[in-house]
């Protein structure tokens, strides 16, 4: 076999592609952790739990940039909803997550940590395990600029009908230029990623953020009527990639740090 300074073609061919993946772009992970509760007295009890408790024992272990979100129809909803995302450095910080309380009582959390089961602070907790999409590596702290009272997040879910077809929509957004697309018309967005694991696969989810609802509607119309989304969503291999859409508005809560 052919040698290449003392290297065979294809030890010299692995160390290239090693190489390559070594210098690029490591692509995060993140959890968003849902907590399904029934009174707004378990919203409140929760999220005093979140800002006084988990999210302090989180930055003493390392995490940063943590979202903390409501859903605009929170109040009326028979199923309230506490959305949390939580950004890691790696898959394997999210065996750490699960011992965070454990690893660093606190006072703070005696109330929710110690709560009896028949008054559990939530009904349900739920996690969603995600993957960065390949064009957009990490997440983004969105630069907005208004009130935060009436800041709006939209957590888009796109699942597949099939492990195909949802491939196909994960390829339009980065082969394709979807991405791409949403940049150009400054969304804002957080983060683009593959579900590895939840309640609803094959999935992939995304979040993009605006200073009002206002905004986020004068977007969205922008995005449907331009040329290139036409074009783009008009391609025959885009076709029925999509089975179920499922957009949630969300306002971040007072503390959340996105």
């Amino acid at each position: 076999m052919r040698k290449l300074k003392g290297l065979s073609f294809v030890s010299m061919l692995i160390f290239c592609v090693s190489f390559t993946n070594a210098n690029a772009e490591k692509r995060e992970h993140y959890e968003i952790k849902v907590y399904h509760v029934k009174t707004n007295d378990q919203v409140k009890q929760v999220d005093q739990f979140l800002q006084n408790a988990y999210l302090p024992a989180l930055h003493r272990a390392g995490f940063a940039n943590i979202g903390v979100f409501h859903p605009v129809i929170n109040d009326t909803a028979a199923d309230k909803r506490i959305y949390v995302f939580i950004p890691l450095k790696s898959l394997e910080q999210l065996d750490k997550l699960e011992d965070v309380l454990v690893n660093d009582p606190s006072i703070a959390a005696e109330p929710y940590w110690t709560a009896a089961h028949t008054a559990a602070p939530y009904t349900r907790m739920e996690s969603i395990v995600l993957k960065a999409f390949p064009l957009m590596p990490k997440m983004q702290v969105p630069s907005l600029s208004g009130n935060k009272t009436e800041r709006v997040y939209e957590l888009r879910s796109y699942e597949g009908a099939t492990e195909r077809l949802y491939r196909k929509k994960v390829q339009m957004f980065n082969e394709g230029g979807e991405i791409t697309l949403f940049r150009r018309l400054q969304f804002n967005a957080v983060f683009y990623s593959e579900v590895l694991a939840g309640s609803h696969m094959p999935n992939l989810m995304y979040m993009t953020s605006f200073n009002n609802m206002a905004e986020r509607d004068a977007h969205w119309k922008l995005f449907s009527a331009d040329p290139e989304w036409k074009k783009l969503s008009a391609l025959p291999e885009y076709q029925n990639t999509v089975s179920k859409n499922d957009p949630v508005l969300l306002n971040p809560a007072e503390f959340s740090e996105l």
